[in-house]
């Protein structure tokens, strides 16, 4: 026997049924949508009244300010973002990250002729804090990253490179690509490195290690030592601590190129 085909009154009943669906589910997404922007709105509400309340505390703290900041990217607000409006007005941070902008571009300026441009992070908080005074507002490194992050507005001068568990600060607007950023992850430990150590480290043939260390010669950020035993070392100012710990002069610099 043939199977009986389904009539047209089941059919317009299928699509009846699942149109009422569609609407019902419709229906109770918008409900959800409004439920979340009013828990949202009243997150905010208290976020400002908590801002309100701890304001001294979010301006002199940075552990708290950090703390506030995570509570602000939770709803997607950031009080940086303008340097006019609520935020701004209540808090003052919109002038305190422009002020410490402008102290990182000092320091980042001033030591360029030794490092080429680039400082670790941990070197660039030291001599914040050294040229703000000790009684000046309190900064951390959370403090500065977000300022710089602020800064890469100018262009493609500012940014920051991960070593170490920490950072390297550019402030030159060289073209470094991933090749360049895991050479300067090697030298991080000893301050400098050689095209041996390289090519046994990450397996690369030597044309491509000197394309890479005659790129950061070129930008500045490496100094050569072409008189090392063995083999010329390629040093990285930024991370070589006897540099760190005193001020060079460019003359200084020129001599340790060949």
């Amino acid at each position: 026997m043939h199977r009986r085909g389904v009539g047209a009154g089941a059919i317009a009943k299928k699509k009846l049924a699942e149109a009422k669906y569609k609407e019902r589910g419709n229906v109770l997404a918008e409900d959800q949508i409004v439920q979340m922007s009013k828990q949202l709105e009243t997150f905010k509400s208290n976020l400002e009244e908590f801002a309100c309340k701890h304001k001294q505390e979010i301006r002199k703290n940075p552990q708290f300010r950090v703390q506030f900041q995570e509570m602000c990217a939770t709803i997607g607000v950031d009080p940086l973002a303008s340097g006019k409006g609520f935020w701004s007005e209540m808090l003052g941070v919109g002038d305190f990250y422009y002020e410490l902008g402008v102290q990182i571009i000092e320091v980042c300026l001033a030591l360029k002729h030794r490092n080429g441009g680039l400082i670790t992070l941990d070197e660039l908080h030291q001599r914040v804090l050294k040229g703000r005074g000790k009684y000046a507002q309190d900064v951390s490194q959370d403090d500065l990253v977000r300022a710089i992050k602020k800064l890469k507005v100018m262009g493609n001068g500012f940014g920051m490179i991960p070593v170490g568990g920490s950072y390297l600060v550019q402030s030159v607007p060289a073209e470094l690509n991933m090749d360049h950023t895991v050479v300067l992850q090697l030298a991080e430990k000893k301050g400098y490195v050689t095209v041996s150590e390289i090519n046994d480290s990450l397996k690369w043939e030597k044309e491509r290690s000197c394309h890479v260390l005659d790129h950061l010669l070129k930008e500045g950020l490496a100094w050569v030592d072409s008189q090392a035993a063995g083999e010329a070392q390629y040093w990285l100012p930024a991370l070589f601590s006897e540099l760190t710990s005193r001020d060079v002069t460019p003359e200084e610099a020129n001599q340790m190129t060949p």
